[in-house]
């Protein structure tokens, strides 16, 4: 009996220690399992926290791609809606680089003009003068003989040798002088890093002595004004089959044709009219009214109104837009916000206006007043942003009209384009491009620089003062350490365009021990009352002058930045902080 009860007390131990190490097994296997994935959260809290991808708006890729890009980096979930800094925001021409044209510049490009195709000039224009023995010095320079023209285009190759010259206007009869001739040229800066091209037009002083021509002098930047071609107004940008041409298109192999902004030429952003009541009447129109888009950042309200413009498109329908803007109080003077201000002061709408179809909705209005009962227009009104474009495709009304109420940040614009519509709906980011009057601005500083310079970009302001999130910003941006690192990347004596927001530009007087610099404000000739963009800006804001706005200025003095031939960012190769504070920085950085 008492072997069977040993043997039944074994057992039951045996059983006991059994099942505490299988407890004990699975105790450990559980807390193993439980570390591992506390690991992981942690792993993957740090790569959250710190990753961030290539921002697409810096990847040289094809203008197709780059969109899709843009679109996808300002919809991810690791990023804002939209940029919160005040950096403006690239728009369509900055995404079509330098390979995207048939002609890019380059040292040799065989589309430019050389001195060697001018060759021929010297024996023609020798036999011109030969045959004029009985010339007289004393009569005016005829801006149109042939020896002038070939003088002239030598003259302006040989003065500037960092540009390409594509085509010579011919030369015009220069203000009342009798030795003045003007001349138009259509040219790129052999280092472009950017698609298009630009326009100069100069007054040349030419001198005669003995019947042999010299030239004395060439103007500034546009002084040649009488070789300045006015537009005629275009009917519709479209051939008579209806296909839209755009001009200067040149195709990239596999994409469709693009258009490449021409800076210099006159612009011609009036307003598109329906000519005919039965034109209108026949038409399909999308509008957005209201919502809390207004006075916003100018890259909330590129975001907002890209939406629209991409909606209206996949509708098949005219987008009626406000052309006024409310600038936000971070650009004005004021620092007020400011009602007023017209899209064309800050886009290109002539490009817009041709490239697809836009109507201004006071002359919208005006007209579906004029006809809404008489043709039986209907609308159809939308208030809620969850009804996708999708399931407005079968709506037959003439007007689809988007109501948007009070409540942000569900009355956004962009908010329609949000969820299923983001990839239904592409935004037409190539449509947007800055106004060529800015652009001209800065093809102005950049030819008065001869295309031949370096830039850095210098962010201290609010940045510098708040040392908790850039602590070491002031420092690494200092006059002394500015020096430093400027001494090791770019050569004594150069050109050096500072863009920056540091108020008092004689913080940077030291770097003159080795530099040539120069700031926006060093141009202010480009915009005072005696300028083209003060003229021409007053006639669109019906003969009231446009003030020279801070965003403005920071497009002008961003985009003269990214044309120096050695271009140093500050948070790139001035200082070790990161953009947006401490440990914000990208991994590849």
């Amino acid at each position: 009996m008492q072997n069977n009860a040993r043997s039944l007390l074994l057992s039951r131990t045996g059983s006991f220690r059994a099942e505490a190490l299988g407890q004990t097994a699975l105790h450990l296997v559980g807390n193993l399992c439980f570390a591992l994935f506390v690991v992981g959260v942690l792993a993957f809290t740090i790569i959250a926290a710190t990753y961030r991808p290539d921002e697409p708006l810096l990847l040289p890729s094809s203008p197709a791609a780059s969109y899709s890009k843009l679109t996808a980096f300002f919809t991810s979930s690791t990023n804002a809606t939209f940029r919160s800094d005040d950096t403006p925001l690239r728009t369509g021409e900055d995404f079509l680089n330098s390979s995207t044209t048939s002609s890019s510049a380059s040292p040799d490009d065989p589309d430019a003009i050389h001195l060697a195709d001018l060759s021929d000039s010297k024996s023609s224009s020798s036999s011109s003068a030969a045959a004029s023995a009985d010339c007289d010095d004393t009569q005016p320079i005829n801006c149109a003989d042939p020896e002038v023209f070939h003088l002239m285009m030598r003259a302006t190759i040989e003065s500037f040798p960092d540009v390409h010259f594509y085509r010579f206007g011919k030369p015009v009869r220069g203000g009342d002088g009798s030795g003045s001739c003007d001349m138009a040229w259509r040219f790129r800066p052999k280092d472009a890093k950017r698609a298009g091209f630009y326009k100069d037009y100069r007054r040349f002083e030419v001198a005669r002595s003995n019947c042999s021509y010299s030239i004395l002098k060439i103007g500034e930047y546009h002084t040649g004004i009488n070789a300045r071609k006015k537009k005629k107004k275009p009917k519709d940008g479209r051939d008579p089959s209806g296909e839209f041409v755009p001009k200067n298109k040149h195709t990239l192999q596999g994409s469709d044709p693009l258009v490449v902004p021409e800076v210099g030429e006159a612009v011609n952003d009036s307003l598109p009219v329906i000519e005919s009541e039965s034109k209108f009447s026949d038409g399909r129109y999308l509008i957005y009214s209201g919502g809390g888009d207004r006075c916003k950042s100018m890259n909330h309200y590129l975001w907002s109104f890209l939406c629209a413009l991409g909606e209206a498109q996949y509708l098949n329908r005219t987008l009626v837009m406000d052309l006024t803007i409310c600038l936000s109080s971070k650009y004005s003077s004021t620092n007020q916000d400011e009602e007023g201000k017209d899209f064309r002061f800050y886009f290109d709408f002539e490009h817009l206006r041709d490239s697809t179809s836009v109507l201004d909705q006071r002359q919208f209005w005006n007209d579906w007043t004029l006809w809404q009962k008489k043709d039986k227009l209907s609308l159809h009104l939308v208030e809620d942003f969850r009804v996708t474009p999708m399931k407005l495709i079968t709506v037959k009304d003439t007007l689809i009209m988007r109501k948007f109420g009070a409540v942000e940040p569900d009355n956004y614009w962009y908010r329609v384009c949000e969820g299923e519509t983001e990839s239904e709906v592409p935004r037409p980011w190539h449509l947007i491009w800055k106004s060529r009057r800015l652009m001209d601005i800065v093809s102005g500083i950049a030819s008065k620089l001869n295309w031949d310079f370096d830039s850095v970009h210098l962010v201290r302001g609010e940045k510098a003062r708040n040392t908790e999130l850039w602590p070491n910003l002031a420092t690494d941006t200092s006059p002394e350490a500015l020096m430093s690192t400027l001494r090791e990347r770019i050569d004594d004596r150069r050109h050096l365009y500072i863009a920056t927001d540091e108020p008092d530009t004689s913080f940077f007087d030291p770097l003159k021990e080795k530099y040539t610099t120069y700031f926006l404000d060093d141009y202010k000739d480009m915009w005072n009352e005696n300028s083209e963009w003060y003229e021409e800006t007053k006639k669109l804001n019906n003969g009231i002058p446009v003030e020279f706005d801070g965003y403005m200025r920071s497009v002008v003095d961003t985009e003269v930045f990214l044309r120096g031939k050695k271009q140093l960012e500050t948070f790139n190769d001035l200082t070790s902080d990161c953009k947006d504070g401490i440990n914000t920085c990208r991994t590849n950085n």
